[in-house]
């Protein structure tokens, strides 16, 4: 056991650093480049395996050697790649001009060629250790497993104390110590003494001479560089790093009316700016009382004219300020949920307003039917935490009707700025869930109305009548807000007198549509989106609505257009980058997987696979690594529902599922695998079944319980989920002396095509899909499995018939 050690370190210090560089890109740029890094991540592994089939015998002859010398060697290339990573000068924003795009796919690849030499050089020492244990395959398995579950813990403890700009130079530690378990030799001393120079050196290089800064894209700096600019405080928190900064810049972020002077209607008043990576998510108010008198100028206030006293359910506080506008628009009882820990730690207690910090899903599921009559999102929670978008989804948007009483509304922002289709999609979505509580007229209930910027949509329990239509038309009339859709709205009419044109614009055009007056380009296609019926809008976007197993609201591109989408590139929002960039991992990764696809037929006598059909083989590695890894993203998403936190439900899943997977890879045999196959498939139709009803039934108990809950769910699949892949390896081990570290490189190929897949599958069409796909996956492995015929028969060789001996 102690021999292993060394491996369960490079598998907790390569996992926890691959964690530290997606955080890195997180803070310093824009989260979905963290992507790049999951992609040479595998790619390392992939190629390394392909290396040490090519070179197996020079390999073991120098094993000892490279043991006790690899240590030293991760160091420095880990240390130097970071040192050139954040030195990289690639900027998204120039990513997106075709005038300067060229360089930018250079620095690109400098982040490869920069970080692809530690994890080549990690993936040759977990391949050297498989081939010089061939008859250990499952515990060498299962120590790499646990390494990497205990990696992401450490990691993710890391980052309640340290800045993500420090958390690579805290995980070099570990490698280092892996030379103190280097076999007592003639290379042991010199080793230690390699190992602890590299520390040192890498060190200092990382900590003495940082760089790593917010790039001048992130909305952070420029606030954070005006003159007289303070950061007030600054909070370390695994959901990432919170920047507390005060400069004269920082105001409330509400849609006021352009008239707010002539009705009497203050300004909002300076506060404090709330950063979480470089992102805005919130106004803090400064010391002393919250001015909230702006209120009634707000898109916000016009609920408060229809309903006396209300019992308000705010999702998300803003700092503190949607409770404070509640209170001064007449709000009778307020109920403000804030579920972001760190944010909810800053809000100043206001008299008459209860906090809750749960899931907007699980307030809504546990509120008695009747006990509400204003549901308000407010502005900026969509955009202040990744879990917030289940909010705003149709599944949700039922759940709000249910408790609602008979004169009750729910009142939902959309920001515009971007693209005016996003309040297309959230009226899609509105439909279906209005649908989904029963109501048969979905367009009766709903009203639309806007400034140049955001508009409000709101959902009535009842339907709209003419006297509460005359009241918001007054409202927006006296504010010049326009109102973009009521039941039985005539938009010809309504050209006559708008105060926000808002001209339709076509994405595959790039221009904007001819009109000689002002134009609503909302109201042109709202009837038809309530209706269910297609409109030019869905014609070029995705306006399907959000639900609770495929929440993400920026979504829109359609993928079957990519030739349109990339020629509009300089037009796209960020948060819209993120499936192109899947995309271009994904076709990166299928070059990495053609390359190890290829290698037997190129190289056939070397690796040992020579005459061999390599069917079951070319089967049953992809659909393994493909199917984990479904699993796996699949459920983070769940989770990330059911935690009501992306990174909670990253750090339990991933860890939670590599620590009972290497235990189940410890107790693999070919006695427990025939087990293994169907409880594997029966437990993933069984997640597929129970698993979103599950979530429902317990969303609202404890924290604590729930995570027990889903760490008892997780343990099973997990368990018998780690035992194909070691007793494959095990019986690729009987072959050619190649073939195992080629059977590894497959399966991390296709690792490497699974992430981007997997993601896009979610993105199209949810996360069941992904668990229904990881079905039929390992159904394929099981087939292909060589304990179902002779191991013989696996590799193509023919297996000698014998006879019966007869009775004498």
């Amino acid at each position: 056991m102690m021999a292993l050690l060394p491996l369960l370190l490079v598998s907790l210090a390569s996992t926890g650093i691959e964690i530290a560089l997606t955080r890195y890109f997180a803070v310093a740029s824009w989260s979905e480049y963290g992507y790049w890094v999951i992609s040479i991540v595998m790619a390392g592994f992939a190629l390394s395996g392909v290396f040490v089939a090519l070179a197996r015998d020079w390999l073991e002859r120098h094993a000892a050697w490279l043991t006790a010398f690899l240590p030293a060697a991760l160091i420095v290339t880990a240390a130097a790649g970071y040192a050139l990573v954040i030195r990289n000068p690639f900027n998204p924003l120039q990513l997106q001009n075709p005038v300067t795009i060229a360089p930018q796919i250079l620095f690109i690849g400098l982040y490869y060629v920069e970080l692809l030499p530690f994890f080549f050089l990690t993936g040759i020492f977990i391949s050297l250790t498989f081939v010089t244990r061939p008859t250990q395959t499952t515990r060498v398995y299962a120590f790499d497993l646990c390494g990497a579950g205990l990696g992401a813990l450490l990691t993710l403890a890391l980052m309640a104390a340290l800045h993500p700009f420090r958390l690579l130079p805290a995980l070099l530690v570990p490698l280092a110590a892996m030379a103190l378990f280097v076999p007592r030799s003639a290379h042991r001393a010199l080793a230690l003494v390699a190992a602890a120079l590299c520390l040192i050196g890498g060190e200092a290089v990382l900590i003495g001479g940082d760089v790593a800064a917010f790039n001048q894209f992130k909305p952070i700096y420029a606030p954070l560089h005006t003159p007289g600019a303070v950061v007030a405080r600054q909070t370390l928190s695994p959901r990432g790093v919170y920047t507390l900064l005060d400069d004269f810049t920082e105001r409330v972020d509400t849609d006021l009316s352009n008239d707010s002077a002539m009705i009497n209607i203050p300004s909002p008043p300076r506060t404090l700016g709330l950063y979480r990576d470089g992102s805005r998510i919130a106004a803090i108010p400064k010391p002393g009382p919250l001015d909230a008198r702006y209120a009634p100028g707000t898109l916000a206030a016009a609920p408060y004219l229809l309903l006396k006293q209300p019992r308000v359910l705010l999702l998300g506080n803003a700092g503190g300020w949607a409770a404070a506008q509640a209170r001064v628009l007449g709000a009778g009882s307020i109920l403000a949920d804030e579920p972001d820990p760190v944010l909810n730690a800053m809000l100043t207690p206001q008299p008459g307003v209860t906090i809750a910090a749960a899931s907007p899903l699980a307030l809504a599921r546990s509120a008695a039917p009747g006990s509400l009559d204003l549901i308000e999102l407010s502005d900026g929670f969509l955009a202040a935490d990744p879990a917030n978008t289940t909010a705003f989804t149709s599944g949700a948007i039922a759940a709000y009707l249910g408790v609602l009483s008979p004169q009750g509304m729910i009142s939902i922002p959309v920001s515009i700025r971007d693209f005016p289709v996003y309040a297309l999609r959230m009226l899609a979505t509105v439909r279906a869930g209005l649908l989904h509580a029963g109501v048969a007229d979905p367009a009766a209930h709903v009203m639309v109305y806007r400034s140049a910027w955001n508009v409000r949509i709101l959902v009535a329990a009842r339907p709209w009548d003419a006297a509460r239509i005359k009241t918001v038309a007054k409202f927006c009339d006296d504010r010049s807000f326009d109102m973009s859709f009521y039941p039985g709205i005539d938009v010809v009419a309504l050209r006559t007198n708008i105060y926000n044109d808002l001209p339709a614009i076509s994405f595959s055009k790039g221009e904007v549509e001819d009109s000689t007056t002002a134009d609503d380009s909302i109201a042109d296609e709202a009837v038809a989106v309530l209706a269910g019926q297609p409109t030019q809008s869905a014609a070029e976007f995705d306006l399907r609505p959000q639900t609770l197993d495929r929440p993400m609201f920026y979504d829109i591109l359609r993928l079957d257009h990519l030739g349109t989408i990339l020629k509009r590139l300089e037009i796209l929002p960020q948060q819209e980058l993120g499936p192109l960039i899947n995309l271009a991992v994904l076709g990166q990764a299928l070059l990495i997987a053609v390359v190890v696809l290829l290698l037997p037929l190129a190289a056939s006598r070397r690796i040992g696979t020579q005459g061999a059909p390599m069917r079951r083989a070319l089967l049953y590695f992809p659909a393994l690594g493909l199917g984990y890894l479904f699993v796996e993203i699949a459920l983070i998403g769940e989770a990330s529902l059911y935690l009501d936190d992306v990174t909670t439900a990253f750090a339990l899943v991933l860890s939670g599922m590599l620590i009972f997977s290497g235990l189940g890879s410890m107790a693999a045999s070919h006695r427990w695998l025939r087990r293994a196959w169907p409880a594997i498939l029966g437990l993933l139709i069984l997640s597929l079944v129970l698993l979103p009803r599950i979530i429902l039934a317990t969303i609202g108990w404890p924290l604590p319980v729930r995570l027990g809950l889903l760490a008892l769910l997780l343990a099973p699949l997990s368990f018998v989920l780690g035992m194909p892949f070691p007793m494959g390896l095990a019986e690729a081990a009987k072959k050619g002396r190649g073939f195992l570290p080629w059977a590894w490189a497959l399966n991390g190929a296709f690792s490497v095509i699974a992430t981007p897949l997997a993601n896009l599958i979610a993105t199209e069409v949810g996360f069941r899909f992904l668990i229904g796909g990881a079905a039929i996956l390992y159904g394929l492995a099981w087939v292909s499995f060589p304990a179902l015929v002779p191991a013989r028969a696996w590799f193509g060789i023919a297996t000698p018939r014998t006879r019966k001996a007869s009775p004498v």
